[in-house]
């Protein structure tokens, strides 16, 4: 974070503050004085939606203090998440089959607003919000998820920042500070307070590690160090405070040495956590800016008009070796083991240098009337990703050092800008009807997507575009869903929606992924537990596939999007939760399950993929996953444990690639003593058992899931 925008951020908030003070009229005694942007809202909530939903509230979250949302999300029926770094950096996330590439086939949200760089014209997302500042997470699957968009497929997964206080003339505040093992560190504290109307908060969130993996030479840093900044300024106006408006403001910074240089089996074998020389340069810069502002009017009996307007920037170059098939990597295993005094040659490390923008506003009215509950809403989006990226070379010396041999030219790689706005409205009536609510929907995108591209030869972008590609899309998007509550211990819910996706600036066919999804099952409550099953189909008559480096594509192919054909996913998601109390501890229990079934219902051949055959199951989506959580809360000490099973899947379809993703069973514990009611020490143990196992094997390489590590740590709260 620079000095420069730390200072006038700071200066900023103080200037809000005693702006927005001056503007007070007086306290309330509203408990929600400003809104929150959320698709659920609350545990309870979830029994009026018509699909699949899922709500982890910020007590949920502090058990195990997770800063990587693939353990977060492990135990959420119907959701997949492919490791990649371990540290959950910048994970793929999947859900009911759709695959998992850079969480391209869902829509991601941080407070309801699209956090994807690009989202439309650059789906594949190399930025996901900082894990452990969020307050709350919400999934949301099926018929219900049509209302957010533009992927309404799979789902959504909003992620909930820290709130105002709400309380009249009230604070809250937090200071958390932890360290572990290989060199990790975490640093987190917020303070909030509410006067006279108006509320701000400041939050700052910054964690590190020097990495688990072990290069040969050199500082031997496969780590990273990541920082956010939060603001937040509330204020509530007009009479019995029906006005709020509230402003956000969010800057993060990111440096990792990270790499997509995977090792050969056998090296994988022999020590899974090594990684190659010709990596040693590898490196992740990003830089991510964020303002938003909330608009809630509540008026009448029960309606309220919501509003926001965004601004997403984000910038990052990831510096890293190109070129990093299975070949390659075998020469530079067979060299570590042999190094001569030739070294090896013509190394290119590409600089990934991106810069993307993300803005809008959008706007939704609800209306009750009567038996019905209308919701209507607008969107108008903007956003691009300017591709400007160079290639350096490089020689890997016999000592395992590298010398740079020539430096390229910025723009002499890649020179393109993609860009797409869109059009969206969408509206949403819930009828009851005694015990049955049923719930209709309609949304409408007309988007516009644009590759702009120039000769690498003319950085200067002054001599004319050589490629200059628009299409326009209008697309309908209906869904119905309904929930019938038996009794007070059943209700039933059942949906059908349209999935869809828009065509990327790199589909040469410019055809939409569509599909038709059906869900049915129920909630219940027997025997002390509380649960859900629910059974899920889709069958795609278009799917897509994103082509980058993450997936293992060539250079020349990244940012194209290939068309699959159709493909059939069909599953269900089983979830229970109950807590055994005694007078002097209560153990909390909870199971979920994911089965899915997954087949190509026509072959191709992929880059992606390889040669695929009719039947085949999609890579990296397995046919089982089991997570199990057991706990024992006592006065002042309360242990958490949590198992996760992921049975194999295909990393790819070549002869190699089937089932090359072993089964895995992953323990994490969690422990804390309560000092006070304001202060207590925590111990985490992430693999707990030091499972070795691989998370990956994108661009011929394995990557391994990380290795047992302990971390402790403080918190003081009030």
């Amino acid at each position: 974070m620079t000095p420069k925008f730390l200072v006038s951020t700071l200066a900023t908030a103080v200037a809000l503050s005693f702006s927005t003070t001056a503007m007070a009229q007086g306290s309330s005694n509203q408990d929600q004085r400003f809104e929150q942007i959320t698709v659920i809202g609350s545990q309870q909530a979830i029994n009026d939606i018509p699909g699949s939903a899922t709500f982890i509230s910020d007590e949920e979250l502090q058990k195990f203090k997770f800063t990587d949302i693939s353990r977060v999300l492990a135990s959420v029926p119907g959701v997949y998440v492919q490791e990649e770094d371990g540290y959950g950096l910048r994970p793929n996330i999947g859900m009911r089959g759709t695959g998992t590439g850079r969480n391209d086939k869902i829509s991601v949200m941080e407070d309801g607003v699209l956090v994807a760089p690009a989202p439309y014209s650059a789906p594949s997302a190399y930025y996901f919000p900082t894990m452990g500042r969020m307050e709350s997470i919400e999934v949301l699957k099926g018929a219900a998820s049509v209302k957010y968009g533009p992927r309404t497929t799979g789902g959504v997964l909003n992620l909930l920042s820290r709130s105002l206080p709400t309380e009249p003339n009230s604070s809250k505040g937090m200071v958390d500070a932890a360290l572990g093992g290989d060199g990790y560190y975490k640093g987190h504290a917020y303070f909030g307070k509410e006067k006279n109307n108006t509320a701000g908060l400041i939050e700052v969130f910054t964690y590190g590690a020097d990495g688990f993996k072990e290069l040969p030479v050199g500082s031997d840093n496969t780590g990273f160090e990541k920082t956010d900044l939060l603001l937040k300024f509330g204020h509530t106006f007009g009479k019995n405070d029906a006005h709020s408006l509230e402003l956000k403001i969010k800057y993060s910074d990111e440096k990792s040495d990270e790499t997509y240089m995977g090792l050969t089996e056998e090296d994988y074998k022999s020590n899974p956590n090594r990684r190659y020389a010709a990596s040693q340069n590898d490196e992740m810069n990003t830089r991510h800016n964020a303002y938003q502002l909330n608009y809630a009017y509540q008026f009448g009996e029960g309606y309220e008009l919501l509003a926001t307007a965004y601004l997403n920037d984000f910038h990052r170059n990831w510096y890293k070796a190109s070129s990093v098939g299975t070949s390659t990597l075998e020469q530079y295993s067979e060299f570590e083991a042999n190094p001569t005094s030739e070294g090896i040659e013509g190394i290119g490390v590409k600089a990934n240098n991106r810069d993307y923008q993300a803005k809008g506003i959008q706007s939704e009215l609800h209306i009750p009337a009567g038996d019905h509950y209308v919701t209507v809403g607008v969107r108008y989006h903007e956003d691009e990703m300017d591709r400007f990226q160079w290639q350096d070379t490089y020689t890997l010396n016999q000592d395992l050092s590298m010398t740079l041999t020539s430096q390229g030219i910025p723009g002499s790689d890649s020179n393109r800008v993609d860009s797409a706005d869109a059009r969206t409205f969408f509206v949403q009536d819930e009828w009851t009807i005694d015990a049955l609510v049923v719930s209709a929907g309609l949304r409408y995108e007309d988007i516009t997507i644009t590759r702009e591209e120039w000769s690498k030869s003319d950085p200067t972008r002054s001599n004319g575009l050589t490629k200059n590609i628009s299409n326009d899309t209008e697309i309908l998007v209906p869904s119905l869903g309904a929930t019938y509550t038996l009794n007070e211990n059943v209700t039933l819910l059942a949906g059908i929606q349209k999935g869809y996706a828009p065509a990327a600036p790199g589909n040469a066919d410019q055809d939409e992924e569509e599909s038709v999804n059906i869900e049915f099952g129920s909630r219940f409550i027997a025997a002390g537990f509380t649960g859900e099953v629910i059974a899920f189909f889709s069958d795609y008559d278009n799917m897509h596939g994103n082509c980058t480096a993450a997936v293992g594509c060539s250079d020349d192919n990244i940012g194209d999007q290939y068309n699959y054909g159709e493909v059939e996913v069909s599953g269900f998601e089983f979830s229970a939760a109950r807590t055994f109390n005694t007078k002097q501890v209560a153990f909390p229990v909870k199971l979920t399950y994911t089965y899915t079934d997954s087949e190509f219902q026509n072959d191709f051949d992929s880059e992606i993929w390889g040669s695929v055959e009719k039947g085949d199951a999609m890579p990296y989506v397995p046919e089982n996953q089991v997570a199990l959580s057991l706990g024992a809360e006592f006065a002042s000490f309360v242990v958490n444990s949590q198992m996760r099973y992921v049975s194999s899947a295909h990393a790819d379809l070549t002869d190699s690639g089937l089932d090359a993703i072993d089964s895995r069973v992953v323990w994490d514990l969690a422990a804390k003593y309560l000092i006070d009611a304001n202060q207590k020490v925590y111990l985490s143990v992430d693999n707990l058992l030091d499972k070795t196992y691989i998370a990956n094997r994108a661009n011929g390489g394995i990557q391994p899931g990380k290795p047992r590590t302990v971390q402790v740590g403080y918190t003081y709260s009030f």
